[in-house]
């Protein structure tokens, strides 16, 4: 890992928690020095999280800048309240929400375009690993992405996310999921001046249970943490692991 990057890990509450939940996690939630640390909260939250000690993500965007997208959130409006960081191309949008990966890369495009960090999800359901094309499937993920962004690509953070292991208590094994991070790495190298300022994080029923032995790996920068990040002992532990990794 080089030298000036820093570990992150990314809390991701998907459509749960509330504002007592957030309050408790703004008044308690521990300082980590050498870390990044992230809450992408549902949007109605956004605004209620100044003065926390951790950075704010949101967990989509719309790619337009306004207009008659009703339902939609602009990256101007997720800036006025210092939103640094998005999710773009989560499975479950991709899945439910029919999100090619053309929209991920205008929308990670559109990210980077306002100043902001996306947080770009790659990941293969379960047929596709048991059919052996994981690489062929990631990369064609990426290939979108890469073309999108080429020339700012030192800003994106590439979380990698087996679609199998999502909620599912299933976690890619560390050699498992540093294969992967290894080739996304490499994917990244042909495009880019030094694939390793990019920080690439793994996700996927990631817990305080098995995060050092995650960060352990080489090639993985960090987390996106689902279910345990709305636990904030939980949250902290993976911190913690994250912060101690030398």
């Amino acid at each position: 890992m080089q030298k000036n990057k820093r570990m992150m890990v990314a809390g991701n509450w998907k459509m749960n928690g509330n504002l007592t939940m957030l309050h408790q996690f703004k008044r308690s939630f521990p300082v980590f020095e050498n870390i990044d640390v992230v809450l992408c909260l549902p949007s109605l939250y956004i605004s209620e999280t100044s003065s926390a000690n951790f950075s704010i993500g949101a967990q989509d965007c719309s790619y337009y800048e306004s207009g008659a997208h009703t339902g939609d959130i602009s990256l101007t409006m997720l800036a006025e309240f210092d939103c640094k960081y998005v999710i773009v191309g989560h499975s479950e949008r991709r899945a439910r929400y029919n999100e090619s990966n053309e929209i991920v890369a205008k929308k990670a495009k559109a990210v980077l375009e306002n100043g902001s960090v996306p947080l770009v999800c790659v990941g293969e359901p379960l047929e596709v690993r048991d059919n052996g094309s994981v690489f062929d499937y990631v990369g064609e993920q990426l290939d979108a992405v890469i073309e999108s962004c080429k020339g700012a690509m030192d800003n994106l953070v590439i979380a990698y996310e087996p679609v199998w292991a999502i909620g599912t208590g299933k976690t890619a094994t560390p050699e498992q999921a540093q294969e992967v991070h290894a080739f996304i790495r490499e994917r990244l190298s042909k495009y880019c001046d030094d694939s390793h300022s990019i920080r690439i994080v793994y996700g996927g029923s990631v817990s305080d249970k098995n995060a050092a032995e995650l960060f352990a790996q080489p090639d993985i920068d960090g987390a996106l943490v689902g279910g345990a990040s709305l636990k904030m002992d939980s949250f902290s532990d993976i911190c913690l692991a994250a912060n101690e990794r030398k």
